[in-house]
């Protein structure tokens, strides 16, 4: 099943204290984007990306995707003041239906057969997203006191990419702009018109490079994977 991608690249990513938009920072001499865009390259079911940017990036994000060979880029589109709105501005760039993935730029180690089953599972369903288990303890707290011990048994820490059909995602949206609702991702938007979103377990590799320190994990995981393959 084919399908096509939105990916959110105009934040600057202020937490991660780089003094730029945090997808041109490198692992292993390649920028963080171009990680990310070189899994959809390589899968055959990806007919294409749209990449939401700063227009003033436009000309250093061109250059990246000509020097490393990226070709599934179809199209620019500008971000807008959150995510939300980005991704909506993504999701008025495409006119056809189908299956379409929305992917965090700054997420460059995930799997191809991990979008083959989220793909699935948004065919089949509607909406899916990737999810791990939550490994920690997680405690409410009120101010500094903590106030109940949460059980984890049901808590999924969510990922991206989060897969919908082209319809109920561009539906949402449009519900969540005539209300001024601002959800804390996309998936969060389809729970309010009272639609089931499935989980995907995903992997725990496929984290988001947030914090510098965030950065020493990249490079753990990418000397490990190819490790693997030596």
């Amino acid at each position: 099943m084919t399908y096509q991608v939105i990916i959110p690249a105009a934040g600057q990513g202020k937490r991660m204290g780089a003094g730029r938009n945090k997808l041109f920072l490198e692992i292993d001499g390649i920028p963080v984007f171009i990680h990310t865009l070189q899994v959809f390259e390589k899968d055959q079911n990806c007919s294409g990306v749209i990449l939401v940017i700063n227009n003033l990036e436009k000309k250093d994000f061109q250059a990246s995707l000509k020097k490393f060979g990226i070709k599934k880029v179809v199209g620019f589109v500008t971000g807008g003041e959150e995510r939300q709105y980005s991704v909506y501005h993504g999701v008025q760039a495409i006119k056809n239906d189908g299956i379409v993935l929305v992917h965090d730029g700054a997420r460059p180690f995930l799997d191809v057969e991990l979008i083959n089953d989220l793909v699935e599972g948004a065919e089949r369903y509607g909406a899916s997203v990737l999810a791990v288990p939550v490994k920690d303890t997680v405690k409410k707290v009120i101010g500094n006191k903590v106030k109940e011990t949460v059980e984890r048994t049901s808590l999924w820490a969510i990922q991206t990419p989060q897969a919908f059909r082209m319809s109920l995602l561009r539906r949402a949206h449009e519900m969540a702009m005539k209300e001024g609702f601002l959800g804390t991702d996309d998936a969060s938007l389809v729970e309010r018109l009272g639609h089931d979103v499935i989980i995907i377990e995903g992997s725990y590799d496929n984290i988001k490079l947030t914090t510098p320190e965030d950065l020493f994990f990249a490079d753990a995981i990418l000397h490990k994977r190819r490790s693997q393959l030596e």
